[in-house]
């Protein structure tokens, strides 16, 4: 049911009140007020704020929360520690476990190896197939003779 909604700063706007919330269109949202999306690109947050409005699109069935410009904070900086620990992070997921080198890329959690590896190592399964078992790279190989213990 749309009609005249008074908003936090007194201005009276016409929206459907849905869900206890004003609901805009698309486009159609008061000045002042900002999506999740929308704070991030102006280096806000919202900052423990609950939305104060809508904005629905695709006849309902998407929608995004509208919060308050003058309430939004500023978003934390992570700390050298914090990014050097997150560089870590991304750097042991490019990281091949057979060569050991950084592939450049994500490598695929399912084989862990890169391009070159899992190309050198034929298919899973097969007879010569190469195979990662924890962080070691073993090949099987049937023709080998065994080594003297």
């Amino acid at each position: 049911m749309a009609g005249p909604v008074q908003l936090w700063d007194g201005r009276w706007v016409f929206a459907a009140l849905e869900d206890g919330l004003p609901t805009f269109r698309w486009g159609g949202a008061p000045s002042g007020v900002a999506t999740r999306r929308q704070l991030r690109a102006r280096g806000l947050r919202p900052g423990g704020q609950q939305p104060v409005a809508q904005i629905k699109w695709r006849r309902g069935r998407r929608w995004a929360g509208l919060y308050r410009l003058d309430l939004a904070m500023a978003c934390r900086v992570p700390s050298p520690a914090q990014r050097a620990a997150l560089g870590a992070a991304l750097a042991a997921r490019r990281r091949c476990r057979a060569c050991v080198r950084d592939a450049g890329y994500v490598v695929p959690r399912s084989t862990g190896l890169c391009g070159d590896c899992t190309d050198s190592a034929g298919p899973i399964g097969a007879v010569g197939s190469a195979r990662v078992s924890g962080n070691a790279f073993e090949r099987e190989n049937i023709w080998a003779a065994p080594s003297a213990a």
